[in-house]
């Protein structure tokens, strides 16, 4: 399965902005292929030399965007360390780039089971998500909100701007607001549940080196 289909806060990191020198398709070595992604802070994907980076120009093909957000784990190739996260296919080496994260939860979907709502990311409605665990979001000073992600992705996504505000009215902060510190709590469907705030490591973590 080809996975170049031709489609028709935290800022941008610093080593992220050098733009890395490549031609999509380049075969390094034989019977090797690489291309390039980019994902912005909606979590939408492009091929990253697309000019203009738009819902229209995005991929939207659920089976491809199911395949290649499983695939996807941290570059550990030694190359284009610019692209920190691969989504390999085969011989086809997919390097990804991404505005903060590349897990971008965008909606929160009904679960089947007894834990209730699942987070759904990928583009890919809910054939891609993670359980929803409210008392592990964590929202640093920049206002934007982090959720568990997939261990091999880093183990933390960003939760998608128009999402984190519907979330944002049930956070508690135990001083004057959110300009003091994160929130403390979070409540949600009648329970009062204490923030782990662990993800605050992951997120430091994941920075540029």
């Amino acid at each position: 399965m080809a996975l170049v289909l031709r489609a028709g806060g935290r800022f941008l990191r610093p080593s992220l902005c050098r733009r890395a020198s490549y031609t999509q398709g380049q075969s390094p070595e034989p019977r090797i292929r690489e291309y390039f992604y980019y994902i912005d802070h909606q979590g939408q994907l492009f091929l990253d030399d697309t000019k203009v980076k738009n819902f229209i120009t995005c991929f939207k093909d659920k089976k491809f965007l199911v395949f290649f957000f499983k695939q996807l784990r941290k570059n550990g190739t030694g190359r284009y360390q610019e692209f920190p996260y691969l989504s390999p296919c085969g011989r086809e080496r997919n390097f990804i780039r991404c505005e903060d994260l590349p897990i971008v939860f965008t909606h929160l979907v009904r679960g089947d089971g007894p834990e209730g709502e699942l987070l759904s990311y990928g583009g890919a409605g809910d054939e891609l998500c993670v359980d929803f665990e409210p008392q592990r979001l964590f929202m640093p000073v920049n206002g934007r909100v982090y959720h568990p992600a997939p261990e091999r992705t880093g183990g933390v996504g960003l939760v998608k701007s128009a999402l984190a505000f519907e979330l944002s009215g049930h956070f508690e902060y135990t001083s004057s607001g959110p300009e003091t510190g994160p929130p403390s709590h979070f409540n949600w469907k009648g329970q009062r549940l204490r923030l782990s705030n662990e993800l605050a490591t992951r997120i430091q973590n994941e920075e540029p080196t």
